[in-house]
C-alpha cells in the first residue's frame, strides 16, 4: 500500500483534535516573496452526509465533514479540492463504502510505525490511483464542464444585460462585452476576453464590492477614500485583477477544462505546443528567486547561507550543527525540517512539549529557554509522514544536500578496504587477450581481391 501523510489532502484549514492536538489537513504555502500575501477565499457548501456513518447519517458542511471523517473515521480524501462535485462524490463512496470493506477500495497507511504500538494509527488513503475513485472525478469533472459551457452560451446569447461601468457613470444595455470592451478602451482595465468568462455578473458585482469597500482590485490593500484609492491603482499600475488570486478562477472557462490542471498549466502546455518548431532561446529568460523561509519566523531569504545565518543568530538554531552531529541524510533532514514547521505551525515548543497561544509567543520561549536545538528522540520526527511538506513551496527543503560542498571529514574511508589491481600475470594476459588479436589483423597486409 502507499504510504503517505494522513494529514496533508484536506482544506488549507487548522482543526483541534478531540486530544487537543491540532490537525493540519492540506500543506501550507509561504508567500512567493517578502511583499505577497496569500489570498483567502471562503466557499460555503451544502450539507453533505458522512460517508462511513450509519443510518441515518448525521449532515455536515464540507469543512465539517472533511475533519470528521479524518478524526472519527481516519479517512483522508486526497485533492479534494480537485473534486468537480463534492456532494455527489461522497455519495457514491458512501454506497460503495456499504457494498466492500473500506480497506478495498482505500490504501492503508500507519503512522508512527516505529513508535509504541498504542501511538500507532492506521489512516485510509482514498485518491485517483485507484481507477474506479479517477473514473468518478473524471466523470463529475465532464458533467461540471458541460454545465458551464451551456451557462457560457446563456451569457453570450443574453441581450437582456444592464449595468453602470464601475468606474465611470456610463451605462451599458445588451450584450455584456460591450461593458467589457469599454473597460478596457476607456480606462485600461482588462479582465480578459469576453468570451472566456463565465458568471459574468457574479464576477462583476465581486469587483464592484471591492471597489465599495475601497479595496485595490490588485493587491487587496484598503484605503481611506475612493481619491486615495483610485491615485494607488493608477500610479502602481494596479488597475486590474491579480491572475494569482484563486477567488477569481471559478469566472474562466480555462479553469474548467481539465481535471486538476489550472489555468497556468493549461496555458503553459499551450504555449510548449507553439515552440516545439521554434528553436530554444533563453537568452531573455529571468531566474525568479526562491525565497527561503526561517523555520521559526516570517524572516525571508534569497539564499541558503542568508537564512543559516538568520537562524543561528537571531534563533539559536544550527541547522549545519544538527546535520553533523547526527549524521542526517537528505531524507532525514527533509524529516526535520517539516516536523520543525509543523511544531512551530502548532504552536508547540519541541523541545519540552509546551503548548503557547501564538506563534510570537513560543518562537520567544524557544529562544529564551534555548530550546531551539533541544530536538526529541530522533524516532519522534523520524517518521514517514514528515516526508510530505508542511508548506507545499518550501524554498529550504530544495536546499536540502547530503553534502554542503565541504572537504570530507578526517578518517572518512579510513574502514573502506582497497583491493588493487592483480599484476602478477601481467603478460598473460597481454598475450591471451582480444586486443592482441585484432591488433595483429591490422598490423597484417590486406588481402588483394584474389586472395581467398
Amino acid at each position: 500500500k502507499l504510504a503517505t501523510c494522513p494529514v496533508s489532502c484536506h482544506c488549507a484549514t487548522s482543526l483541534l483534535s478531540p486530544e487537543g492536538q491540532d490537525c493540519i489537513l492540506e500543506p501550507l504555502s509561504f508567500p512567493e516573496g517578502p511583499d505577497s500575501s496569500v489570498p483567502i477565499a471562503g466557499v460555503t457548501a451544502a450539507t453533505i452526509p458522512c460517508a462511513l456513518c450509519p443510518d441515518p447519517p448525521p449532515l455536515w458542511e464540507k469543512e465539517s465533514l472533511l475533519k470528521h471523517m479524518l478524526l472519527e473515521h481516519k479517512l483522508v480524501i486526497a485533492d479534494v479540492r480537485l473534486v468537480a462535485d463534492f456532494p455527489r462524490y461522497i455519495l457514491y463512496w458512501r454506497r460503495r463504502f456499504s457494498e466492500l470493506p473500506i480497506t478495498d477500495f482505500c490504501s492503508v497507511i500507519q503512522t508512527n510505525s516505529h513508535g509504541p504500538a498504542e501511538k500507532q494509527e492506521k489512516y485510509f488513503l482514498l485518491c485517483d490511483s485507484l481507477p474506479e475513485d479517477r473514473v468518478l472525478r473524471e466523470q463529475l469533472q465532464q458533467e461540471r464542464l458541460e454545465q458551464i459551457l451551456e451557462q457560457q452560451q446563456r451569457e453570450r446569447d443574453d441581450h437582456t444585460f444592464q449595468r453602470t461601468c464601475m468606474f465611470c457613470p456610463e451605462q451599458f444595455t445588451g450584450n455584456r462585452s460591450l461593458l467589457l470592451n469599454h473597460m478596457v478602451k476607456e480606462h485600461g482595465f482588462n479582465v480578459g476576453l469576453p468570451d472566456n468568462i463565465v458568471h459574468c455578473d457574479e464576477f462583476l458585482d465581486t469587483l464592484q464590492a471591492k471597489l465599495d469597500s475601497l479595496r485595490c482590485l490588485y493587491c487587496e490593500k484598503t484605503f481611506r477614500d475612493k481619491n486615495t484609492l483610485k491615485d494607488h491603482m493608477r500610479k502602481k499600475l494596479h488597475r486590474k485583477i491579480n491572475s494569482s488570486n484563486k477567488e477569481y478562477d471559478r469566472f474562466y472557462v480555462i479553469n474548467y477544462l481539465e481535471l486538476g490542471k489550472t489555468w497556468e498549466e493549461v496555458q503553459s502546455e499551450d504555449d510548449r505546443e507553439m515552440m516545439e518548431d521554434r528553436d530554444d532561446d533563453w537568452s531573455d529568460w529571468q531566474a525568479r528567486p526562491l525565497y527561503a523561509v526561517c523555520l521559526f519566523c516570517e524572516h525571508q531569504s534569497e539564499t541558503m547561507d542568508q537564512i543559516y545565518t538568520h537562524m543561528q543568530d537571531r534563533h539559536g538554531f544550527d541547522l549545519h550543527k544538527l546535520k553533523a552531529e547526527f549524521n542526517l541524510k537528505f531524507y532525514q533532514q527533509v524529516k526535520l525540517v517539516n516536523f520543525i514547521r509543523r511544531e512551530v505551525h502548532q504552536c508547540r515548543c519541541y523541545g519540552c512539549q509546551e503548548k503557547f497561544d501564538s506563534r510570537e509567543a513560543v518562537v520567544q520561549h524557544m529562544r529564551d529557554a534555548a530550546h531551539a536545538m533541544a530536538l526529541p528522540p530522533q524516532s519522534t520526527w523520524d517518521q514517514p509522514q514528515y516526508y510530505f511538506p508542511t508548506y507545499e513551496n518550501d524554498g529550504l527543503l530544495c536546499a536540502l544536500s547530503d553534502s554542503d560542498g565541504e572537504s570530507d571529514p578526517a578518517g572518512w574511508g579510513a574502514d573502506v578496504p582497497v583491493i588493487s589491481e592483480d599484476v602478477s600475470t601481467l603478460e598473460a594476459l597481454r598475450q591471451n587477450s582480444v586486443l592482441g588479436h585484432l591488433l595483429e589483423d591490422r598490423d597484417s597486409p590486406p588481402m588483394g581481391p584474389g586472395a581467398v
